[in-house]
């Protein structure tokens, strides 16, 4: 474990983030006000992060940008990588395609179909509202092919989980946020405990631990639990059971997406892909039917059934208990898929 650093860790923006900001640039350029310096972009919670252009490149039809990506202060393999678009004209809506070191999806079970590029929906979204912006300010129909493509992104690849899901020829662009948060297990874990010192000095009676922001909004609207009960759990699980084992509350849910809920079920207490992994023979146990070659959770599921997830929920709160050590605490779990419908739930 890292120990906690003595400054404030900066953070950085997620390969969509740059792929967005580059995309709204090149229309700039493809649409008439040619290329700017920087450019300026709003992400989904209101941050308008200014990003200097790195590459521009034009031709009669098309306009090219790239964007280096600064991780901050986080270990990601996409450090310094630069995300290059290439918007052109087309009759046919916003299309997006895949360049070169943008990977493919060959594998059912993401929440991108097989054979499109491995553009997330967040994403895709926000390019398309910049299109959709860009047209209106400019007067055209909002109309062009995204190509997106990451010089060497085909070798940084291999340092990621990509190939063991089925997207082949490179990198994806991620991010739900467009915000990469600097990883500190120290610093994080200690905001965990932070935060469980917090719920017991108010006496709040009941407080909850989830993976990610979609999570923690459907558990947080589920049970009407305030802001200061909502613990910035991440993929440490063990940080805040371990804590909350010494330091017991009197209810505690925790919640998060299949994938990571599987591996917590399974008995991991770090839920970072990097650091534990889901054992399908396991998950093919708990299923009614046989799900040994799915390519991720979600789709073990969907095979499955949603009474698979709730076998997820319930294994998983048993190692909760188990974690919590006999403390006097009521637990229970709450498991989603990406699009935040709740998939299973443990009494």
């Amino acid at each position: 474990m890292s120990r906690k650093p003595n400054h404030d860790l900066r953070r950085g923006w997620t390969t969509g983030a740059c792929a967005t900001a580059a995309t709204k640039a090149a229309l700039d350029a493809l649409w008439g006000n040619g290329f700017a310096r920087d450019i300026t972009i709003t992400l989904p919670k209101g941050e308008t992060p200014t990003f200097p252009l790195a590459h521009i490149d034009q031709g009669d039809t098309w306009a090219e940008v790239g964007i280096t990506k600064d991780a901050g202060d986080d270990p990601d393999v996409t450090h310094g990588a630069l995300i290059i678009v290439r918007v052109s004209k087309n009759n046919n809506g916003v299309v997006f395609k895949a360049g070169d070191g943008v990977g493919i999806v060959t594998k059912a079970g993401l929440p991108i179909g097989v054979g499109e590029p491995a553009i997330n929906p967040v994403p895709r979204q926000l390019m398309t509202d910049v299109v959709k912006d860009q047209a209106l300010r400019y007067g055209f129909k909002p109309n062009v092919d995204i190509i997106i493509s990451i010089p060497n992104g085909a070798e940084i690849t291999l340092n990621t989980w990509n190939g063991r899901l089925g997207i082949v020829g490179g990198l994806s662009i991620l991010g739900t946020t467009g915000i990469v948060r600097p990883f500190s297990c120290a610093a994080w874990i200690a905001s965990i405990h932070r935060g469980v010192d917090v719920a017991r000095a108010n006496n709040i009676p009941h407080v909850a631990g989830c993976t990610g922001a979609t999570s923690e909004k459907v558990v947080q609207e589920l049970y009407g639990l305030a802001d200061h009960a909502m613990l910035d759990m991440g993929d440490f699980s063990g940080g805040l059971l371990k804590y909350a084992a010494k330091n017991p509350v009197p209810r505690i849910t925790i919640g998060g997406g299949i994938g990571k809920m599987v591996k917590l079920a399974q008995g991991a207490v770090d839920l970072h892909s990097s650091r534990s992994q889901v054992d399908f023979e396991k998950l093919n146990a708990w299923s009614g039917v046989d799900i040994r070659d799915a390519n991720t959770a979600l789709e073990a599921v969907e095979r499955a059934g949603d009474d698979l997830a709730v076998r997820v929920a319930y294994e998983a709160r048993l190692n909760i208990i188990k974690s919590l050590k006999g403390a006097k605490t009521v637990v229970d779990t709450v498991v989603i898929d990406r699009a935040g419908r709740i998939l299973g739930r443990s009494k």
